[in-house]
Parts: C-alpha cells; sequence; structure tokens
C-alpha cells in the first residue's frame, strides 16, 4: 500500500487508515520514540497519540510522504513528552546532552522567530547533503533519532570514540558553515 492510498482512507475517515498505517511504519515510529524516551511503554503511546495526530491532521492536511509527516509528529510528541518526564523526576539523559551539543553551534535566539528557524532548518539540510553518507547517517542519528553515542558505535560498527571524533567535527564544519552562508547563530 502507497503512501497516497492510505492517505486517501485518511481523507475517506476509514479507520482502516491507521490499521494500514501502523503496518506499514509502526516500527519505525516506535525506533524514533524510543530513541528519544528510551522507555517500551510510553514509546507505544507516543506511536498511538501519533496515530490520533494524524487522524485529526489529515484532512486538512494531505502529505506527499506520509512517512515523514508523521515521523515528524512522532518525534515532537516524544520530545514532549521527555520534556515533562524530565521536569518531573529532572533526570539527564541523552536529550540533555544532546542539546548541550548542538548549543556550541546554535544559539537560543536562532529559535526565537519561525523565519529564522525556517532558513536555519534549509542550511542544515543542504550542509548535510554536502557530507559524505556515513557522517551524516551519524549526525542524524544522534541530533535527529537523540541516539546515544554507544548505540551508533554499535550501528556503524565504529569505535565510540571515532563517533565522538566524528560528532565533534562535523558540528564544527556546521557552524563554520552557518557563519560562511550569514546565518545568525
Amino acid at each position: 500500500m502507497t503512501d497516497e492510498m492510505i492517505v486517501d482512507m485518511f481523507w475517506q475517515r476509514s479507520e482502516k487508515a491507521i490499521e494500514e498505517t501502523d503496518k506499514l511504519y509502526g516500527c519505525y515510529f516506535h525506533y524514533i520514540a524510543n530513541g528519544i524516551l528510551r522507555c517500551d511503554e510510553d514509546s507505544k503511546e507516543i506511536v498511538n497519540d501519533t496515530y490520533h495526530k494524524a487522524w485529526n491532521s489529515i484532512p486538512p492536511a494531505r502529505p506527499i510522504s506520509l512517512k515523514a509527516f508523521l515521523g515528524r509528529i512522532t518525534r515532537q510528541l516524544a520530545l514532549n513528552r521527555l520534556e515533562k518526564n524530565m521536569a518531573q523526576k529532572r533526570g539527564g539523559g541523552e536529550f540533555a546532552l544532546v542539546l548541550d551539543e548542538l548549543s556550541e553551534v546554535i544559539t537560543d535566539e536562532s529559535e526565537d522567530d519561525a523565519l529564522a528557524v525556517e532558513e536555519l532548518s534549509k542550511h542544515i539540510n543542504s550542509f548535510l547533503r554536502s557530507l559524505p553518507l556515513e557522517t551524516r547517517r551519524v549526525f542524524i542519528r544522534r541530533y535527529w533519532h537523540m541516539a546515544s553515542v554507544s548505540d551508533i558505535s554499535k550501528d556503524f560498527s565504529i569505535s565510540e570514540s571515532k563517533v565522538k571524533s566524528m560528532l565533534f567535527r562535523t558540528r564544527e564544519k556546521l557552524r563554520k558553515y552557518l557563519i560562511k552562508e550569514g546565518v545568525n547563530i
């Protein structure tokens, strides 16, 4: 079943749309949520919340890539849950580490204005396309999926020190790239 067929089912308000979405992308959404939350039970709830939000947002939205559209929703829901959990526990975890690492490159002022965020996003995507495939994948695993350095090391069969080094160098290249592009960071 294609994304377009599933989106059509959402538009027709067929509950089968959620069933087909789960078959096609359920594991991917769980992977995103679990990478952020590190809790299987919370991740399952986030996936269900993703389907609920999809039901409420399609229509009027008509996403071209259902996987990307719902993956982004899943990620945002998981980040919101993590923020809530951290406020309750005042814990740390990968989320705090990732934000700390990225704060070296992107400051809080960059997040204030929606236009600035959109421009920053375009520049980061352009930068990522310029990277070698492995470096790009490591960077995305860390800063999008919020995977730990040890998980990335295992997944790519490289040492943790190499992962840390790659991430450090890539953040530094990103910082220089953004300065060269005239982006306020």
